[in-house]
């Protein structure tokens, strides 16, 4: 059987990374027997110091991107099949936009916006007794603060950056239209990327300004509950 190491469920989601979260929805697309559990300890033994990972027998693979690599060659994983070469090809660059762009949005709404700051801050941090409780948390979010500026995120005003977002989520509303999945009327790879990071804003129990937006898409709204009642009888 197949393990999934993550971080932590969280806001309501499997799991506060829509990373993790991404390679849940492919598992239980795939119908692939796996288990996951979850502790920041497990950064410890991932192969790339990062979450997720998975383990398969002596496999062990980490990043979300090879995680889908490795699955996909599995003779009973056939989510991309009926995609031609040319849906495939866009469906890879869709997805590599939400990792690497539409992401970083989400690090910022989560770990830097003040309105969002205090319940990210309890999540992840309310357990720590004090000092810990204090200091931590302050370290974590100057880290990330550090890292938005470096990716480049960072060096955008507050209006530009909820501009990208917008930018993002208008189109994935036009990909989707009135379709039940991204690609189509079944679903492929990318619905599990598509949903991983979605259900961040639109299902994860927080109202803050960026999940607001994002719920004010109707079509992304509907797409996020039908994958999660699907997959995960309710909220994922």
């Amino acid at each position: 059987m197949i393990t999934l190491y993550g971080f932590k469920q969280a806001f309501g989601l499997v799991d506060a990374s829509p990373f993790v979260l991404k390679v849940d929805a492919f598992l239980r697309m795939a119908q692939l027997p796996y288990k996951l559990t979850s502790s920041v300890a497990y950064l410890r033994k991932s192969p790339k110091g990062k979450l997720p990972f998975i383990e398969d027998g002596n496999a062990k693979i980490g990043d979300s991107s090879f995680i889908f690599e490795y699955l996909n060659q599995k003779p009973e994983v056939t989510l991309n099949d009926w995609l031609s070469a040319e849906q495939r090809a866009q469906a890879y660059l869709i997805g590599k936009s939400l990792d690497e762009n539409f992401y970083w949005c989400l690090l910022y709404s989560r770990w830097i916006c003040d309105d969002n700051w205090p319940k990210t801050r309890q999540v992840f941090f309310g357990h720590l007794p004090f000092p810990f409780s204090s200091i931590v948390p302050f370290a974590v979010r100057r880290a990330t603060r550090s890292a938005l500026y470096k990716q480049g995120m960072g060096r955008h005003s507050a209006a530009e950056i909820e501009h990208i977002f917008n930018r993002s989520l208008a189109s994935l509303s036009t990909l989707l239209g009135d379709k039940r999945y991204i690609m189509g009327e079944r679903v492929c790879e990318l619905d599990a990327t598509v949903f991983g990071m979605l259900a961040q804003f639109i299902l994860a129990d927080v109202d803050s300004r960026f999940n607001t937006i994002a719920r004010g898409y109707p079509n992304l709204q509907r797409y996020c509950d039908n994958f999660a009642q699907r997959y995960y009888g309710a909220a994922a």
